[in-house]
């Protein structure tokens, strides 16, 4: 049924994203963690290695305090942080610890508490209006770019990666880019594990809070809780297991992380398209399979406009088409390419460390035909795509058992 080399997931879970006033970090991580256990079929006994993916609060050892709920087992524990691909970096680590040969079963988890967090990126505090620029820290005579050269906050800087892509291939408008934030909530309404399932008209969308130009307010990722937790094991592990096991496992075909090459345009607006390029090139390669061959795509749409460029960065159409193939109908659940159908971060929610798995969840979903409603048929391979500003982005390449 598999090979010894492969590596696949056996159980995987998210809770529900949104408000949990009542948990905090420790018990998300761990309701997600033993939903996995329990999902796979196994217990804290089998997990050689654990990794945990915590953004806010990076330095408290989240891996261990979970431990300490779950089961202290001694086993090495992976405390990690990496942005918005926070949680698929956890994942990668525990898949190459058991890709080395030093367990054969691990537990990936990414948790984060973020509801009540406010606006994200400017670094919390206003900047001096002096027009005397003061030297001190490790960047000397920069002076911080904020309100003088463009912004620093995520909704201006993918505002503009969005405008930028609308400047060179032309037709990404207002309306297009509110028509992509349309088609999420839209998909959310069949997601019961979705921060937010209401469904927005077009105009609803366009005349909501401007933000920043073009994404409004529905155009913008939820700040939210939620964990989300995963079980790797490898293919010969897998062959000991029972047939329903083996039956709901799912392969992790690529498994890619990347960072920024050096680009000199990347000093002025971060380049997100470049090292996501990369890695879906590189996991393309990986799986064996082409963009043509995907069933579904779970996308980092932190904000409207950034789910345009990724469309094309993930080879989705071709080079500079991605209005094209929005204007086309399909990523929308019943199109050609299904693109966010868990409704994205924009309604899903985007509790940092939580996605990357949580985006797994989704395509994991499908491809066992466990998704409900919003069920896409037939699905056997999928790919879920995380980015963090800095840079990292993570892209997996996942095919059912039966593909």
């Amino acid at each position: 049924m598999s090979n010894a080399d492969d590596i696949w997931i056996l159980g995987i879970v998210m809770t529900k994203f949104g408000k949990h006033g009542d948990q905090d970090v420790v018990d998300l991580a761990a309701e997600a963690a033993t939903g996995a256990l329990a999902d796979a079929g196994v217990t804290m006994a089998d997990i050689g290695v654990i990794a945990a993916g915590n953004l806010m609060n990076a330095g408290a050892g989240i891996g261990q305090q979970l431990q300490k709920q779950i089961g202290q087992t001694g086993v090495p524990v992976y405390n990690v942080a990496n942005a918005c691909a926070t949680g698929a970096t956890a994942l990668r680590t525990a898949i190459m610890a058991v890709k080395a040969g030093e367990t054969d079963m691990g537990l990936a988890v990414g948790v984060e508490k973020l509801s009540g967090a406010g606006l994200l990126g400017g670094g919390g505090t206003r900047k001096s209006d002096s027009n005397t620029w003061e030297p001190n820290g490790r960047y000397g005579a920069v002076a911080p770019v904020d309100g003088r050269i463009g912004t620093e906050t995520m909704p201006g800087v993918f505002a503009q990666i969005g405008m930028e892509y609308g400047h060179r291939y032309g037709g990404a408008d207002f309306a297009l880019f509110a028509g992509i934030s349309e088609k999420n909530h839209a998909h959310s309404t069949l997601n019961p594990l979705a921060a937010y399932q209401k469904r927005f008209t077009l105009e609803e969308i366009m005349g909501d809070i401007m933000i920043a130009y073009p994404n409004t307010r529905p155009m913008c990722s939820a700040n939210c809780d939620g964990a989300a937790a995963a079980v790797v094991v490898s293919g010969e592990r897998l062959k000991s297991l029972s047939g329903e096991q083996q039956r709901r496992a799912v392969k992790v075909s690529a498994s890619v992380l990347t960072s920024d090459p050096y680009d000199t345009g990347c000093q002025v607006l971060p380049n997100v398209n470049t090292l996501t390029r990369n890695a879906a090139k590189q996991a393309y390669e990986q799986a064996g399979v082409g963009p043509e061959d995907l069933d579904l795509v779970e996308l980092h749409d932190c904000f409207a406009t950034a789910e345009l460029v990724h469309y094309d960065n993930l080879m989705l159409c071709p080079e500079g088409g991605a209005v094209d193939f929005f204007k086309s109908g399909a990523p929308w659940r019943d199109g050609s390419t299904p693109v966010n159908v868990s409704g994205g971060l924009q309604s899903k929610g985007h509790p940092i460390a939580a996605t990357g798995i949580a985006n797994i969840w989704e395509v994991c979903h499908h491809l066992r035909g466990e998704a409900g409603d919003r069920q896409i048929e037939g699905a056997k391979v999928g790919l879920a795509h995380v980015i963090g500003l800095g840079s990292a982005c993570g892209v997996h390449i996942l095919e059912s058992a039966a593909a």
